[in-house]
């Protein structure tokens, strides 16, 4: 284990469970759109922080309600019918739910010493939801939801909000994410980062190589 690492912060979605953009695919074949069109349709360019509806509900600016609405209007603009509640029902028919390995390592963690946190864009509605997929409390000695701060990432500004949190030097933590650009916004700010691509094992893996709890004396 690096010796002064003292914390390590996973994102939700994408981590401990399947990444929900997998879903994609199967609802624009079915509306007759790319993936990138629906991708862009419903959450504007995700390696961004700027003004696109999604963007908005995930700093808690507006509802998920006004979000929908606005969405379906920019996707009327592009000919197609795009309604996240359809997505979000696309989402749920093709997640593989929580990755209870993961969870289990997470405990392990804990007990080794260090403190955990949890990264999250997220929307106000969605809160009991994914909270009540895991125990929060139990695991996590904080949260830090992009709609209760108002600020999301990619935006440094949410990481350095963690590290305020966490009393952290960016190089005292580590943090995993399933999307690119949110490692790289991490990574330069001194912040150790795992890709995670793949399954919980794969992520247990990777984080081992790192922290080597499984290792004899470790």
């Amino acid at each position: 284990m690096t010796s002064q690492l003292k914390a390590v912060l996973f994102d939700f979605g994408g981590v401990f469970t399947d990444s929900p953009f997998h879903a994609f695919s199967a609802y624009a074949a079915r509306i007759g759109a790319s993936d990138e069109q629906v991708t862009d349709i419903v959450f504007g360019g995700y390696g961004i922080d700027g003004d696109h509806p999604w963007h908005q509900v995930e700093r808690g600016e507006i509802s998920l309600e006004n979000a929908r609405a606005d969405i379906l209007a920019l996707g009327k603009e592009q000919g197609l019918n795009v309604d996240i509640w359809e997505v979000f029902m696309a989402m749920a028919e093709n997640g593989g739910g929580l990755r209870h390995e993961l969870v289990d390592y997470v405990r392990k963690i804990r007990a080794s010493g260090l403190a955990t946190g949890i990264i999250t864009n997220n929307v106000v509605e969605f809160r009991d939801h994914w909270r009540g997929m895991l125990p929060v409390d139990e695991l996590f000695d904080f949260v830090v939801d992009s709609s209760e701060v108002g600020m999301r990432k990619p935006n440094p500004a949410i990481f350095e909000k963690a590290l305020e949190m966490g009393g952290l030097r960016p190089e005292q933590a580590l943090f995993l994410d399933d999307f690119e650009g949110n490692v790289i916004a991490a990574s330069a700010l001194n912040i150790q980062s795992i890709l995670v691509d793949g399954d919980g094992m794969k992520t247990i893996a990777d984080l081992e190589e790192i922290l080597g709890l499984n290792r004899p004396n470790a």
